[in-house]
C-alpha cells in the first residue's frame, strides 16, 4: 500500500500540500527525513509478504513482530504475522536439508553464529544422518494420523527447525528497513539473509527511494 510519495505526503499534511508525482523536491524531503530520523511518515506505507521458510527461520523473524511496537523512539506497532498451523492442516511437510557443501562449522571466537565449511566427509555424514532423521520423524508422523492421533499431536513427532512453514507478514516500510538493516548484515545467519535479499528486491520495486535512504540511515549511525 502507497509509493514513494506515500510518506512525502504524510509528512506534508500539516500543511494541506499533497504531490501527485515525486519529483526532486520530493525525493529531497525524503533523504531529510531518512536522515533526521523522522520516521513516523514512512509507516503510512505498508507492504504484505507471503514467505514460505524452514521454521528457523520464522522464529529468528518473529523477534521483529514482537519487538516492533519497542524499537526505541518508533513506537512502530503496525506490524503483523498471520502462520498456517499443523493443528488444521496436514499438507505435506517439506524440510530444509543442507546440501553436503553447505554444513558450516562453529566459529571459533563465538557462542552463536558459524564458520567454514566443514569437510566434505562430514557434510555427507550430516545430511545423511538428517535424511534419516526426517525419514523416521515422517514414518512416526503418518503412522500416528494413520491412527486416527489429532494432528495438532501427531506433528509432535516431525522434526521441527527444519521444517517449512508459511506465513503472511504485513509491515510498514519503517519496520521493513529494520528488519533488512540487520538481517543483510554478513554476520546474520545465511539462511535469513537470503530471505532478506528477496524481501530487499520486492520493496526497492516499490519504494526505491525511500528504502534506499531508510537503509542508507542505518549503515551510516
Amino acid at each position: 500500500m502507497g509509493t514513494d510519495l506515500t510518506p512525502v505526503n504524510a509528512a506534508r499534511v500539516s500543511y494541506a500540500k499533497e504531490s501527485q508525482e515525486l519529483t526532486e523536491r520530493d525525493v529531497r524531503l525524503i533523504k531529510f527525513l531518512a536522515r533526521e530520523g523522522h520516521t513516523s511518515p514512512f509507516r503510512h506505507a505498508i507492504a504484505q509478504f507471503e514467505v514460505y521458510a524452514p521454521l528457523m527461520v520464522a522464529r529468528q523473524w518473529w523477534k521483529y513482530i514482537v519487538g516492533s511496537a519497542h524499537q526505541e523512539g518508533t513506537g512502530d506497532s503496525l506490524d503483523a504475522w498471520n502462520e498456517s498451523s499443523r493443528r488444521y492442516i496436514t499438507e505435506e511437510p517439506l524440510f530444509y536439508v543442507p546440501d553436503v557443501m553447505e554444513w558450516r562449522s562453529a566459529p571459533e571466537n563465538s557462542k552463536q553464529g558459524s564458520g567454514p565449511i566443514v569437510h566434505l566427509p562430514i557434510g555427507e555424514e550430516a545430511t545423511y544422518r538428517l535424511m534419516g532423521a526426517l525419514d523416521r520423524g515422517m514414518a512416526d508422523y503418518e503412522w500416528a494420523l494413520a491412527n486416527g492421533i489429532c494432528a495438532e499431536q501427531a506433528r509432535l513427532f516431525l522434526p521441527a527447525y527444519g521444517m517449512y512453514v508459511r506465513w503472511y507478514w504485513t509491515a510498514s516500510l519503517q519496520s521493513i528497513a529494520h528488519f533488512l538493516a540487520q538481517r543483510l548484515e554478513h554476520d546474520a545467519q545465511a539462511e535469513i539473509q537470503a530471505y532478506a535479499k528477496a524481501v530487499l528486491t520486492l520493496i526497492e520495486a516499490r519504494f526505491p527511494v525511500s528504502i534506499g535512504e531508510l537503509l542508507m540511515k542505518k549503515e551510516d549511525a
